[in-house]
């Protein structure tokens, strides 16, 4: 039975206890938080006894094999230390560290103690991510992607989240290096960064804000994101986030030498687009019905997973943590490898440098003490 605590208990925490909760052989033992009340409140509802305000003191008298921390992204690298110092395994929520150099940085300190650590990328692993996964290792793509887009949406309609962040200049999220983007895109850029090659060549990144956040007050918060990539084998990527597009996307989209694959997230879809070329007026119609053929396949493979209650708006994040449970278990390697967490950090340091190069500014000259 593994011993599971959770460090952090706002909103975000009630998924990962719903998704811990359908995963055998395990148990949350402990919950902490520094606003005590927080993780009383968590515990409640969920018949959770002990809750703890002090990670050390959670960690010597609840003993957890594995502590999955869901607070803000700047104390990643500080909490993820100290649980792998005290012999826990650790799930760390997205983004992973606020930059490449703490990503390393943990990850070295991790294989040092023989631990585990994985990333909060659940969309890498709902049932639709699978099925791509398992078509690219069949060689459906006919080779290595060429190239690839991903796609990812967020709705500002409900200001709930936004509003406290545009009215305070202190708010956590504002203090990232990349702000509101930083953090939310890591969920679209690891999708790219499982096929992108580690040395990359070519990263030009482009922001700008939108109407409906300049209307909020949105200062110099930017929400529009576009990023052209290019590693040294010559596969190219597209990266797209928006606040503005309607309907939202949340896509990915790999094209091979020979065929290409369409996932979408919103329907839980997964699309092959097959290279067969059809004869006069005949390709007008046999391309369209073979795409209907493709959504219908969707649909039912959806419906049956629903009846047999195997489909939860949580079920990336479910599989995610059952896999790194596995993996602890049996010794096997963590379910994202650590070169693509690492590569997805090095991608995002990037951007951020060249759409905020005033705060690069700043950093470098702390660096060197000026």
């Amino acid at each position: 039975m593994l011993r599971v605590a959770i460090v952090g208990c706002g909103k975000i925490a009630d998924q990962h206890v719903q998704a811990i909760g359908r995963i055998s052989d395990c148990q949350i033992v402990a919950l902490c938080d520094r606003e005590l009340l927080m993780a009383k409140q968590l515990g409640e509802r969920f018949g959770i006894a002990k809750c703890f305000s002090d990670v050390q003191e959670m960690l010597r008298t609840a003993t957890p094999d594995v502590v999955h921390i869901t607070t803000p992204p700047r104390s990643h690298f500080t909490l993820g230390k100290q649980c792998l110092a005290a012999g826990s395994h650790v799930y760390l929520e997205k983004p992973f560290t606020i930059t490449a150099e703490e990503a390393q940085t943990l990850i070295q300190y991790a294989e040092q103690f023989r631990l585990k650590l994985t990333a909060g990328h659940n969309l890498q692993f709902t049932v639709e991510m699978l099925e791509m996964r398992k078509l690219v290792s069949e060689g459906f793509l006919g080779g290595k992607p060429v190239h690839l887009e991903s796609h990812f949406s967020y709705d500002l309609g409900d200001t709930s989240y936004v509003g406290p962040i545009l009215g305070n200049r202190e708010h956590w999220v504002r203090q990232l290096p990349g702000q509101l983007l930083q953090n939310i895109i890591s969920h679209g850029m690891s999708k790219l960064a499982e096929f992108l090659g580690d040395d990359l060549i070519e990263i030009v990144a482009r922001a700008h804000q939108s109407p409906l956040l300049r209307g909020l007050g949105g200062e110099e918060v930017l929400d529009e994101l576009r990023v052209l990539i290019r590693d040294k084998s010559g596969t190219t990527a597209f990266f797209c986030f928006s606040t503005q597009l309607r309907p939202g996307l949340n896509e990915l989209r790999i094209c091979g030498p020979a065929n290409a694959i369409s996932v979408d997230h919103v329907s839980g879809s997964v699309i092959r687009k097959e290279n067969r070329s059809c004869k006069s007026y005949l390709t007008y119609f046999v391309p369209p019905l073979r795409v209907a053929g493709e959504h219908l396949r969707n649909a039912r493979r959806n419906m049956a997973s629903f009846l047999r209650r195997q489909l939860h708006q949580d079920s990336g994040m479910k599989e995610l943590i059952e896999c790194f449970y596995r993996s602890i278990r049996t010794g096997g390697p963590p379910p994202i490898p650590y070169r693509e967490i690492t590569l997805t950090a090095r991608i995002m340091d990037e951007i951020f440098a060249q759409i905020y190069p005033e705060k690069e500014t700043k950093r470098n000259a702390a660096r060197v003490g000026i």
